[in-house]
């Protein structure tokens, strides 16, 4: 496209990345390049091979970051504190695990080809018709979009358009998250009660126990984060970013002025909903497990940790929140586990009071503070000798 073909306000993607940004991607392609390369071409007693649990654990923590920027998109530009975002994120892990589920056969317990194996030990007779069409990836797929998107888009039609703002939307959505919680609990709902879906076998024909498909899941996991960072780059650089900005910061005035409000935050809740489905939907074949413990409001609440520590309003920041928050739980679990919660709450509490911006906000704004000072110095005229005794 010629620049005189562009239209009016056109600017390309890769100008809209910032320099945190650009070291994000950066460090995602070479992660995606590295960590299979070490994990399948070097021997395993190499001191440079990564060993496959290692190449799960970094994927689990590249779907927590994915799942941080969709909070932090609704959070840090649209002023909409969500505390239900972990329903989004285990309903796209649900539908992802039960295209795993149907992909067992006659291989579960009960040697049952079509029922899963709870569903004969509960007496079922039948498949529900919620579960038809799952023994397609291609249809697990768009559920994994649909249904945290339809459920995001019912929930914020209503809430929007009644004009649900500040902690009473946040109350609302942990009532949302918490309602599911104890619904999928339910043996008669058909998705395993308690105990959830587990022992998966295979995905795309391949097994889920072997190296290369969990390293070809770190690269999914990678590009997924990479793809939905671009998306929210894209969204919050444009026009449609600076009005969700303006609704952030003075939504009465943006509703004034003659925007639509409702429908620019229904946009981007629903867009954000979508990608946590996603984030949950990869992270349930790297852990092999999904159960109605994922609901779990605490669940919702560490999310906003997690994006509150990175910095919100950055989307990179919260992606580094994800994977630090996360990092810390696997080491203080099993350094210190009877304090770790402890540990996690002094975290925030420590971020809120001494980095109110979070790591990536308080050092932008000391380089930004550093860079200013050093304009001044170079800007300050010298004293000449004859004035002022002896020049600087």
């Amino acid at each position: 496209m010629t620049a005189a073909s562009r239209p009016s306000g056109y600017v390309p993607l890769l100008m809209r990345l910032d320099r945190g940004g650009m070291v994000l991607l950066s460090v995602l392609a070479a992660a995606a390049i590295a960590v299979p390369a070490l994990n399948l071409l070097m021997p395993a007693d190499s001191p440079f091979h990564v060993p496959t649990y290692l190449v799960s654990l970094w994927g689990k923590y590249l779907c927590f970051a994915l799942l941080a920027v969709s909070v932090d998109l609704v959070w840090g530009y649209c002023g909409i504190l969500s505390l239900g975002h972990g329903a989004f994120f285990a309903l796209g892990g649900y539908a992802m695990g039960m295209h795993l589920m149907r992909q067992i056969g006659d291989r579960g317990v009960y040697g049952d080809p079509i029922l899963p194996d709870f569903m004969v030990f509960l007496d079922w007779d039948r498949l529900p018709w919620y579960w038809h069409g799952f023994d397609s990836f291609a249809f697990a797929a768009l559920m994994v979009l649909l249904v945290p998107g339809t459920l995001a888009f019912v929930f914020g039609w209503l809430a929007f358009r009644s004009r649900v703002t500040g902690v009473y939307f946040s109350i609302i959505s942990q009532a949302m998250t918490y309602a599911l919680l104890l619904a999928f609990f339910r043996n008669d709902m058909g998705f395993g009660g308690n105990n959830g879906l587990t022992d998966f076998k295979d995905i795309l024909g391949f097994d889920l126990q072997a190296d290369g498909t969990r390293a070809a899941l770190f690269v999914a996991s990678a590009i997924a984060l990479a793809g939905g960072y671009l998306i929210c780059r894209l969204m919050v650089t444009s026009k449609f970013g600076r009005v969700l900005m303006a609704i952030r910061d003075g939504e009465s005035r943006t509703r004034f002025l003659g925007y639509r409000v409702e429908m620019y935050k229904l946009l981007v809740w629903t867009v954000s909903a979508m990608m946590a489905g996603v984030a949950g939907a990869l992270y349930v074949p790297q852990v092999g497990i999904i159960n109605p413990g994922e609901f779990s409001p605490a669940n919702s609440i560490e999310i906003i940790v997690w994006v509150a520590v990175g910095g919100r309003g950055t989307l990179y920041g919260a992606a580094l929140g994800g994977v630090l928050v996360n990092y810390g739980k696997t080491y203080f679990t099993g350094a210190a586990p009877e304090i770790w919660l402890f540990l996690l709450g002094g975290l925030f509490i420590a971020v809120t009071l001494l980095l109110p911006k979070g790591i990536v906000g308080t050092l932008s704004q000391w380089w930004q503070a550093r860079g200013r000072l050093g304009s001044r110095k170079r800007a300050r005229p010298a004293v000449p000798a004859s004035e002022g005794g002896a020049a600087e």
